[in-house]
């Protein structure tokens, strides 16, 4: 079993950047592929981006794609999640999971969620 644990989140501005982190423990993480989730309120949990066990592939969803960028430290056990141009539809509780299938699919592991609001 994997834990998982979100921060970075805040209060931002549109058009402002932040920078989410996750840590893993308790699991091999260096062989997981990792991706990042988030849930607005009164909306379902959606994909954001994932990233594979080699950091070689990243795969983004549409409408973060240009704007987001995914990366991981394997020597900190810790995937990252670089927000820019950060617009109002971004405002979500985001977290990290261990992918179940490439790239979409969660193993359902998730953390406590760091929370992103974008506002003037």
């Amino acid at each position: 079993q994997v834990q998982l644990v979100e921060s970075g989140g805040g209060l931002v501005q549109p058009g402002g950047s932040l920078r989410l982190a996750c840590v893993a423990s308790g699991r091999t993480f260096s062989r997981n592929n990792m991706g990042w989730f988030r849930q607005a309120p009164g909306k379902e949990r959606e994909f954001v981006a994932a990233i594979t066990w080699s950091g070689s592939s990243t795969y983004y969803a549409d409408s973060v794609k240009g704007r987001f960028t995914i990366s991981r430290d394997d020597a900190k056990n810790t995937v990252y999640l670089r927000m820019n141009n950060l617009k109002p539809e971004d405002t979500a509780v985001y977290y990290c999971d261990v992918l179940r299938t490439w790239p979409r699919t969660p193993s359902g592991s998730w953390g406590q969620g760091t929370q992103v609001t974008v506002s003037s």
